[in-house]
């Protein structure tokens, strides 16, 4: 069988800011909150990771609090339709994140397909695109 991706990792600089950017980037697309580890030997720690995806199901990306972040990263995750991609997008830039492409269609780059992109906090890109 050939290899599939398992997860992928973000480093955020600020793991607060983050958070509240990709619960709403990522809820939008219908994926959920589906872990979340503080410091194991503190009684109350906040959150320093945590793992969104489908319900009932690992996770998929995962945000981790560090003192050096991802920077650069591009991650595309597949959505359902041209409204969960537009909802995707907005509710990204509702949750402070930046617009890198405005929902559209790709008439030459990806025929068939619509899509946006946005930047998290640290910057790394976030796509979410369906087939049209």
């Amino acid at each position: 069988m050939p290899a599939s991706l398992d997860h992928a990792t973000i480093c955020a600089s600020d793991f607060a800011a983050s958070l509240a950017f990709y619960d709403a980037a990522l809820g939008a697309l219908g994926l959920v909150r589906a872990a979340e580890y503080g410091d194991e030997e503190e009684e109350h720690a906040n959150i320093e990771a945590a793992g969104w995806g489908p319900s009932g199901a690992a996770p998929l990306v995962w945000l981790v609090a560090a003192e050096a972040p991802t920077r650069a990263a591009h991650l595309c995750l597949r959505a359902q339709s041209r409204a969960e991609v537009e909802a995707f997008h907005a509710a990204a830039l509702r949750a402070g994140g930046r617009s890198h492409d405005a929902p559209r269609r790709w008439a030459i780059y990806r025929q068939g397909d619509f899509n946006a992109v946005v930047c998290d906090p640290d910057g790394n890109r976030i796509e979410a695109v369906a087939a049209e």
